[in-house]
């Protein structure tokens, strides 16, 4: 398999319908354009920004073929910066060889209400294209502005008004939106066991507040504005925090594992990620939570959660887990000499056969540094060699798997006790897969019996909490049987409510029984289990009260 895994790594990853994310840069989805299948990229360097340590930056804008690869030249740009609905620069830009830098300095306290004012523009206009911001050589055209002076998420819209020549205009402007993160760190105290201990939260989407520790369960906690109208959130690729806590202090120490939760739902393990590297005297807990995983904790929570504008992070410690893990280097493909890649492979022992092992892939440069947007992919395959399974190997993940932090977690279900390697290539840094670090290499592992540590399987029955409230309020007479009978019919077929199928008799009894009714109060104060409260809905169905 490793000659399937070399195969992967000697294809360029750009590819027709893909496009990617990723730390300090974004690459907008493609459009058809002339035969081609064209977009435009956004990097900054340094790729993780974090407000008051630099005073400068370089944002690159590319716009290209992505079947191709190949980079339009003598291309007229557009490009406007926006945060939080703010417009902080919009100007005009040449650049010969298509890849536009622009150097960015971030500029302190502008005290207009239309933040663009503050911005400045060097740099000299091509003759050919007037307006346009065009420095020759080596320079670079100089923004300077309330630009990556706050963190946050910065929209960068990019135009591409003409290409090829600065004369010539497109009949169609192409236009593109990319999305870069800020961090801004803030500062927090903790007292607990006779002790200050320093917290730093490192944001990359918006401003903290709220912050507080609970000596109960040790939890830290913090709010944070989010937009939670499901048509912003299906736009969002994902919410990252971090929390940074000294490795000294015996509730936050290295080997420990964390819940998380969001708005008060627990989070997929997938979402927490610790990092006891890249800080001697620190441990780093990422709450990275997807797109997909905000539109499920919306779900759960239902309308009312869908109104609000805070998100409210929890992460509570649990005891320590002894793991095993197993290391190995990567190699060039081509040479078969060290890539400068290690790879370490961690789970937790008391996951075994059958079970969905939540296995922990991290990336260290040869110097044992995390290297951060990594793109991956991986096979395993028993002692027979037969693929058991894979990760990153197809068109769905064209892009392989992202590790933004350097680490992931992936849940893979071993189905005997054997001995099993696991293939891992690298497939490159960052959107446009730098190949640096690139290889492929594998290692051995071996799993033992369950000890019954498998994720828990998904209930026949669902019903998000929300929905107690109608319940209650049918209970006590304030909604009609009808209501109540439609709003849970509506509720069932848009698979918010999940209740084991169910043949109706079709006798269009219209009446609902009490006990059905008692059953819903009772189960909105919490004194029946979901499976109870479903028996009453499954009842409806049969009798035809409820149509699905």
């Amino acid at each position: 398999m490793l000659i399937a895994l070399a195969a992967i790594i000697a294809v360029p990853y750009i590819v027709d319908n893909a496009f990617a994310h990723g730390l300090g840069g974004d690459m907008a989805p493609p459009i058809s354009f002339g035969g081609m299948e064209v977009t435009v990229s956004t990097e900054l360097s340094p790729s993780d920004i974090t407000v008051g340590e630099v005073n400068e930056a370089n944002m690159k804008v590319r716009f290209f073929d992505t079947l191709t690869d190949t980079t339009f030249e003598k291309v007229t740009y557009r490009v406007e910066v926006w945060r939080s609905g703010d417009l902080l620069a919009r100007n005009l830009f040449y650049d010969l060889d298509g890849i536009l830098n622009i150097k960015i300095q971030p500029v302190l306290g502008c005290t207009e209400n239309d933040l663009w004012r503050c911005t400045s523009y060097f740099g000299s206009q091509h003759v050919s294209a007037p307006g346009a911001l065009f420095v020759e050589n080596e320079g670079r055209p100089t923004v300077k502005g309330p630009i990556f002076d706050k963190g946050g998420l910065y929209n960068i819209r990019v135009d591409i008004e003409g290409a090829t020549s600065p004369k010539t205009q497109l009949a169609q402007i192409l236009s593109y939106d990319t999305f870069v993160s800020v961090a801004q760190e803030q500062d927090f105290m903790i007292n607990a066991y006779a002790q200050e201990v320093p917290v730093i939260v490192k944001t990359y989407y918006d401003h903290v507040d709220n912050f507080s520790y609970d000596t109960k369960d040790d939890s830290i906690s913090f709010d944070m504005p989010f937009d939670w109208d499901p048509e912003y959130v299906s736009l969002v690729q994902v919410v990252h925090e971090e929390i940074r806590v000294p490795k000294s202090f015996a509730p936050y120490s290295e080997g420990k594992q964390f819940k998380g939760f969001v708005n008060g739902v627990e989070v997929d393990n997938r979402v927490l990620l610790l990092d006891p590297y890249s800080y001697e005297d620190s441990n780093v807990v990422h709450f990275l939570v997807t797109g997909a995983e905000l539109e499920r904790i919306n779900n759960e929570l239902g309308p009312a959660n869908q109104k609000s504008d805070i998100m409210k992070f929890e992460l509570v410690p649990q005891s320590e887990v002894q793991k095993n893990s197993i290391e190995f280097y990567l190699v060039k493909q081509d040479s078969g000499a060290k890539s400068g890649t290690n790879v370490n492979i961690s789970w937790d022992s008391r996951y075994g056969v059958n079970d969905e092992i939540p296995f922990e892939f991290t990336f260290f440069d040869e110097k044992g540094n995390l290297l951060k947007d990594v793109r991956y992919a991986y096979y395993v395959i028993d002692s027979k060699n037969k693929i058991v399974t894979s990760g990153g190997t197809d068109l769905q993940q064209a892009d392989g798997i992202v590790a933004s932090e350097g680490i992931d977690i992936q849940k893979i279900k071993l189905p005997k006790q054997d001995s099993y390697r696991i293939d891992v290539a690298l497939l490159g840094l960052g959107i446009n897969f730098e190949q640096k670090y690139a290889g492929i290499g594998s290692g051995l592992i071996e799993v033992g019996p369950s000890t019954g540590m498998s994720a828990p399987k998904t209930s026949a029955v669902s019903i998000p909490n929300w929905v107690r409230n109608n319940a209650g309020w049918w209970a006590d007479g304030q909604i009609g049987d009808s209501d109540f009978a439609s709003g849970i019919e509506y509720m069932i077929k848009e698979k918010i409510i999940k209740v084991p199928q169910t043949q109706s008799k079709g006798t269009g009894e219209s009446v609902i029984p009490d006990w059905v009714r008692n059953n819903a109060g009772w189960w909105s104060e919490g004194l029946i289990s979901d499976e109870d409260f479903a028996n009453g809905l499954q009842f409806l169905i049969a009798n035809g009260i409820i149509s699905v």
